[in-house]
């Protein structure tokens, strides 16, 4: 523990480190996207690193269902499943900043997502 405070007081002596570190982690976050595919690639779905969904593919034999429901669910899972895809690069990238400061990747947790 002491350590670990040890490291956050050093770092409150270098605001440019902290600073330099966050720039390249926000663009590294923003190039991150993420694909997951529901109801065996019937629906695809993409979002980028800042959760944001960039895009919803129906297939043929998706838009043939005639079933509102199963599109909606298949929807939801396929972009539930996309979104943590991009939850575990983020936490990555995370991790990386994280250890780039000298902390612990768990100290830095909710950044990100």
């Amino acid at each position: 523990m002491f350590k670990e405070l040890g490291s956050m007081m050093s770092l409150l002596g270098n605001k440019g480190k902290i600073q330099e570190e966050m720039q390249k982690f926000q663009e590294s976050i923003g190039k991150i996207t993420a694909e997951a595919a529901s109801g065996g690639g019937l629906v695809t779905a993409k979002v980028s690193g800042r959760m944001e969904l960039l895009g919803v593919k129906l297939s043929d034999a998706a838009m043939q269902l005639n079933d509102r429901e199963m599109l909606d669910d298949l929807i939801v899972s396929a972009v539930n499943a996309a979104m943590a895809k991009c939850r575990e690069q983020v936490a990555a990238e995370t991790a990386k900043m994280a250890g780039s400061l000298g902390l612990p990747p768990s100290m830095l947790g909710g950044l990100g997502g």
